[in-house]
């Protein structure tokens, strides 16, 4: 609603009656905050405007600002919070996770595919469609962006996390969000910019000089000052086994990864008698079943010999190659049967603890691990593929971190849409190893690359 400029009608100081009106709309609207909450975001006293504008489509949007920020925003008489005030009460809405590279488009205007979800351990929140739901990205808490909900959860699920999940109305960076939250000097005890920036220069964290008449200017800043290095932002530390949902830490569990197939349209004429069609999604034991029961009720056992299947016209189209079918009259079982597999398209089926599975075509990617040389020769460790698995590839980089005492990056993976991958310096394959194989219990046909780990040294 927001990715292109408004136009401002009017911007005007509420008036008593107005403030207390909002605050009884925002108590009915967010039943989740509290007495205190809602005055604490509708002061009594503090400076609070009500900006009216006219979208760049036309529509008619109250804006209420507090303190230079929009706090909240009406439209069509209902009223929504902004990414700001999500910033202070981030459990107001319910929260779904996407991938930080998503967020450049949704701030232009894209509505969020159920695609770019990430689904958490935990499960995803229970929304009906047409709620109100906040967007945050992997790693931080912090809602980036308002939607309202285009399916239910259930049917997110149903469509295995395929098509439009939200339409947007509000992003982090978009025309009603400012660059940032100002710092207000004269709240501080400071009371003046001058006096703060010669208190800095006296701790000799910042130069200042007076570069034109009456302008002071930044000229140094000392960025190993410990005032400056010891500045953090906090943030839940991740621990093993361990992967962050909100402001929650739940335990990792891998997910139950299953095999299936799906049938081709060539593959159609063995399938349609068992009431299968094109696209059917099958695993392996049911598609074992069919085919025994297609040629026991077509006679196709050879009364000779039961291990051998005799290859009628529909056999022969569907799992004979071309220069066999004149060739090869019998099949064995386990041969017919193996042929069948490979000549069915590759599917699987993804099941997180406490979640309805989620099946998608193809097959899934291991885990990949590899060694790449950087500058100055020095080795790294990359990891990629590890979101269809449910883990966080910054949490894992946080752990990571802390295990192997070596710095890690978290960057878009090359080649791949909305896929991050991790850096670790040096050679960290045993160290990633025991992570995925011992803490998170992931099997290890889903991991490649493990054989980089370097060799123990001779014993002398």
């Amino acid at each position: 609603m927001f990715a292109k400029a408004f136009r401002v009608k009017s911007n005007t100081a509420i008036k008593g009656s107005d403030r207390r009106k909002l605050r009884a709309d925002v108590t009915a609207a967010f039943p989740a905050l509290g007495t205190d909450q809602v005055s604490e975001l509708i002061p009594g006293k503090e400076e609070l405007n009500i900006v009216k504008l006219y979208a760049h489509k036309g529509d008619a949007v109250t804006v209420y600002v507090s303190g230079g920020n929009p706090i909240l925003f009406e439209l069509e008489k209902n009223l929504y919070p902004t990414v700001y005030t999500l910033w202070s009460y981030p459990d107001l809405l319910p929260t779904f996770t996407t991938w930080p590279l998503v967020l450049e488009k949704l701030a232009g205007g894209a509505d969020l595919m159920l695609p770019g979800l990430v689904v958490p351990p935990a499960g995803l929140p229970q929304v009906q469609k047409g709620d109100l739901c906040a967007i945050s990205l992997v790693g931080n808490r912090a809602p980036v962006a308002i939607g309202v909900a285009a399916m239910s959860t259930d049917e997110m699920l149903t469509s295995g996390l395929k098509g439009r999940g939200f339409s947007m109305l509000h992003t982090y960076q978009d025309h009603l969000c400012p660059e940032g939250r100002q710092l207000d000097i004269k709240k501080s005890s400071y009371k003046k910019l001058s006096k703060f920036l010669q208190h800095m220069q006296q701790e000799q964290i910042v130069q200042v000089k007076e570069l034109s008449r009456g302008v002071e200017s930044i000229v140094a800043v000392d960025w190993k000052h410990p005032r400056i290095t010891s500045f953090v932002i906090l943030e839940p530390s991740p621990t093993s086994q361990t992967v962050q949902e909100g402001s929650r830490e739940q335990p990792y569990h891998p997910p139950d990864i299953k095999p299936l197939y799906c049938v081709p349209a060539n593959m159609t004429p063995l399938f349609q008698e068992s009431g299968h069609r094109k696209g059917s999604v099958l695993d392996g034991s049911e598609v074992r079943k069919i085919i025994i029961d297609y040629a026991k009720k077509n006679d196709l056992v050879d009364a000779n010999n039961k291990n051998l299947v005799k290859m009628d016209p529909i056999l022969c189209d569907c799992i004979l190659e071309k220069n066999e079918q004149h060739t090869v009259m019998k099949l064995p079982w386990d041969s017919l049967l193996t042929r069948c597999l490979e000549k069915l398209q590759p599917a699987y089926q993804v099941t997180f603890p406490g979640q309805e599975p989620i099946v998608k075509k193809g097959k899934i990617c291991p885990i990949d691990i590899t060694l790449a040389q950087r500058a100055s020769n020095k080795k790294v460790t990359v990891v990629r593929n590890l979101e269809p698995y449910g883990l966080d590839p910054c949490s894992v980089a946080a752990i990571l971190q802390q295990r192997c005492q070596a710095s890690t990056t978290v960057t878009p993976a090359p080649g791949a849409k909305d896929s991050l991958q991790v850096q670790i310096q040096g050679n960290q394959v045993h160290h990633l190893g025991r992570l995925l194989l011992e803490e998170y219990q992931l099997p290890r046909k889903h991991i490649q690359g493990l054989e980089k780990a370097p060799k123990p040294g001779k014993k002398k």
